[in-house]
């Protein structure tokens, strides 16, 4: 069983402390996310949206689109893009995004049957009701169209969870403590407990719809992939 972090809030506090946070990071979002991962996280962007296998010319809906990375990956390879965020900090400092909206995963402003795909990046994690954001992202999603959802990962081999391990619990929150704010990076790799396992969260996709569910680890297991397809 995983064991909850003292830095965690309270569940009936979750949704508006993850939004404050987020307000609070958005300034050097994007530069202290390229510090964490050496760079490898533009490689997983850029992997996550090829995934996705559509069309160029696709409307793609971002979720928890931050300050704009995954959706510029996408806007380059030739979709239209759609970006929804809860934290309004970071749909101000999002940037290269046409369309840009402030909403919650769980309760989505966009209409059934009117996405092709959806992209969504680091976040599960930080959705209050998961299982409701699942929901939503069947909604939207016209039958056919394609999700991907990358978030991080737990590597296997021993020698590489031990270095992840002390580098994402010990040196992500002193990072984020001198560039942003100390309190949301320790946040943040206290969040992967809520995290389900990627069984089930491949269980999930499928009582919601979705076939062809996808696993995918990415550097050794540093990042993983959920990829899956809406089912008519």
């Amino acid at each position: 069983m995983k064991r909850m972090s003292p830095v965690l809030p309270a569940p009936q506090d979750k949704t508006e402390t993850v939004r404050g946070m987020f307000d609070a990071i958005a300034p050097r979002y994007e530069f202290v996310n390229r510090m964490m991962t050496f760079g490898l996280d533009a490689r997983w962007r850029r992997r996550t949206v090829s995934a996705l296998g559509l069309a160029p010319g696709s409307t793609i809906l971002d979720l928890a689109c931050g300050t704009g990375d995954l959706s510029r990956t996408a806007s380059a390879q030739g979709f239209d893009v759609i970006g929804v965020d809860l934290s309004f900090g970071m749909l101000g400092a999002a940037h290269g995004i046409r369309s840009l909206c402030q909403g919650d995963a769980s309760s989505l402003p966009i209409k059934s049957a009117s996405i092709d795909g959806i992209l969504c990046g680091y976040a599960l994690r930080n959705f209050t009701d998961l299982d409701a954001a699942m929901s939503e992202m069947a909604r939207v999603l016209r039958p056919g169209g394609r999700i991907a959802l990358l978030e991080v990962g737990a590597p296997k081999t021993p020698v590489i969870r031990i270095g992840y391990n002390l580098w994402f619990e010990k040196a992500v929150p002193v990072i984020g403590g001198i560039f942003s704010d100390r309190q949301a990076y320790r946040y943040l790799p206290a969040s992967t407990v809520y995290l389900p396992e990627a069984e089930e969260i491949r269980s999930s996709l499928v009582s919601r719809g979705f076939s062809g569910v996808n696993h995918h680890e990415l550097s050794g297991g540093l990042s993983q992939l959920f990829t899956a397809t809406r089912s008519a």
